[in-house]
């Protein structure tokens, strides 16, 4: 339903133009009634004439309706007048259903019927005409208005624009009806097809006008300082309403059109392009062909206006990216050769880690460089990334935990690849350290990685972080053997070895006097590399000299001694 109470520019003229029709209508009324005596007297029958006395009854009430409505409207003001004028159009709606009533079921005369149809003829001819030239005068108004009283005249724009496609849509309905009551207009048709014709090509190159102007819009306000923008965008709004009101029309004028057999498919094509909306008119085969079509073209005269340039891009982007990577490579060399210097003393992993960083920095760089000469803004892309670390950081929690355990081993270093170690649970020597996890080689050949999380969360024992060691062992020997002997051979022993270091000095001493040994503990300090060599040579010694020179190991034993009673009895 169609509201015009906000519309100033529906005046006198479409006044006088439903004025005039009522006043048709009304002697229209007058020859019916007298036709209807005459039929009734020749004998028709009763049933039919029921049926058309209550059309006639219908078609009464709504001529004396759209009188008394007249006749208020002459003398209301204001809104109420406004309110008279709406009750108007919805009372010649009114009117025009019943029509369309009669035709169908052939309640009354064709010649009547035809007579009210090209009443309703001549009210659409009149109200075309004037609402074209209102619409021309309000569009003068809205170029030469101010931009604040832009948007109010926009609304009378798009009901006056609303009310001419319904008055299209009702030409159309008079020339069915015509056709159903035997009075064909065939050249009533043509001129309305042409007419149509025409106002869709109009609307479809001011769709296509105002599409260019929002482009525009959208390439100042990019670049504009912000004391210009409201400006900029107060504008982009109105030319969207008005390619709004304009693509509302152009689907009117579409459904119209096919009902007329009209070839729509181009600007069924330009919806799609202006709206998105997938409907139903999409999959026809036309406008399927006219969207590939127009996609081809586009894609045609694109790549003609900018493919020079946009491959001059391109080609700067690739000599960027590879002077990136020539740089990336004299980098990460004069770093790793820095970070291996003796003076810094740095691990394995900040040596990695520096070397790493250095060219993954370089590269960021290169890259952002290189799009930035493409054209695109990197504002957006840095904010995405910004978005997407948030999001990958919730996602990879423990990825983090064990990226910032990383970082503290990084700093604080508690062992380095090649050391023996036991961390996370796991003995062996380290054989690679990344900021995520840490890889152990077992002592029989088994590969372990473990997260940085886990070994930093634990107790950590480095067994080869320092030089030199001393290697700590026990050897007992029996009560009844000669102490100070044995004590020499040790002596012996130890000083023998030729990994054995001379400072610090070998601690050789008494340590305890045990159940069933004396123990001596023996303490050499060794390089570390040799820590095993030792332990092992000088156990097998030991063993082997003290059999020579007749010195006992003693191991746990029991002894048992059984006592027998004199004199005893055994009981049977």
């Amino acid at each position: 339903m169609l509201q015009f109470s906000s519309c100033k520019w529906l005046g006198n003229s479409l006044l006088c133009l439903l004025l005039g029709c009522v006043m048709l209508t009304s002697q229209v009324f007058a020859e019916s009634e007298t036709s209807a005596t005459k039929v009734d007297s020749t004998g028709v029958s009763t049933a039919v004439q029921t049926n058309a006395d209550k059309i006639e009854v219908k078609l009464t009430q709504a001529e004396k309706d759209l009188k008394d409505l007249s006749a208020s409207l002459q003398q209301a003001q204001g809104e109420q007048k406004d309110a008279i004028q709406l009750q108007l159009f919805n009372k010649n709606n009114q009117l025009r259903n019943i029509i369309g009533t009669a035709i169908n079921n052939k309640s009354l005369p064709n010649q009547e019927l035809i007579k009210r149809v090209d009443i309703q003829q001549g009210y659409a001819a009149g109200a075309k005409t004037y609402l074209e030239e209102t619409i021309s005068k309000v569009e003068v108004e809205i170029d030469k208005a101010q931009d604040k009283d832009k948007l109010s005249l926009l609304n009378d724009y798009r009901e006056l624009n609303e009310y001419l496609d319904s008055v299209y849509a009702q030409s159309w309905q008079n020339l069915e009806w015509l056709g159903k009551l035997g009075q064909t207009d065939v050249e009533g048709e043509e001129q309305l097809s042409s007419v149509l014709a025409q106002r869709m090509r109009l609307i479809s190159a001011t769709i296509d006008y105002f599409n260019q102007q929002l482009t525009t819009f959208d390439t100042q306000i990019s670049a504009a300082p912000e004391s210009e923008k409201t400006a900029l965008q107060m504008n982009q709004l109105i030319v969207r309403q008005r390619r709004s009101i304009e693509t509302d029309s152009l689907q009117s004028l579409i459904t119209l059109g096919d009902k007329m057999g009209m070839e729509t498919s181009e600007y069924k094509r330009q919806m799609f392009d202006v709206t998105g909306n997938i409907t139903q008119d999409i999959f026809d085969s036309k406008v399927l062909l006219s969207i590939v079509s127009h996609w081809w073209s586009g894609g045609l005269d694109w790549l003609v206006d900018n493919a020079p340039s946009h491959l001059f891009q391109l080609v700067v982007f690739a000599l960027i990216l590879l002077l990136t990577r020539l740089v990336v490579r004299g980098v990460r060399r004069l770093v790793e050769k820095t970070v291996k210097s003796k003076n810094l003393n740095l691990s394995h992993l900040m040596q990695n880690f520096f070397v790493g960083m250095s060219g993954n920095i370089i590269w960021v760089i290169g890259i952002m460089v290189g799009l930035s000469q493409v054209g695109l803004n990197l504002a957006p892309i840095l904010t995405g990334f910004g978005i997407a670390g948030v999001i990958i950081g919730f996602a990879l929690q423990d990825t983090l935990s064990n990226f910032a355990a990383g970082m503290m081993l990084l700093i604080y270093r508690p062992f380095d690849v090649g050391d023996f170690v036991f961390a996370g649970g796991v003995d062996g020597k380290v054989s690679h350290m990344s900021l995520v996890n840490t890889t152990i080689r077992t002592f029989d050949n088994q590969i372990i990685i473990v997260p940085n999380s886990k070994i930093w969360g634990d107790v950590i024992k480095n067994v080869t972080h320092e030089r030199i060691r001393r290697v700590d062992m026990v050897f007992g020997i029996g009560y009844g053997d000669d102490l100070l002997k044995a004590e020499q051979v040790l002596q012996d022993i130890v000083q023998a070895h030729p990994a054995v270091l001379k400072s610090p000095e070998t601690n050789i001493r008494v340590h305890t006097l045990n159940t069933s040994s004396v123990d001596f503990i023996v303490r050499p300090w060794v390089k570390t590399d040799d820590y095993w060599d030792v332990y092992w040579d000088i156990t097998k010694e030991v063993k082997l000299r003290f059999d020579r020179e007749g010195i006992s190991i003693p191991f746990p034993q029991q002894d048992v001694h059984l006592h027998m009673v004199k004199g005893a009895q055994i009981e049977s």
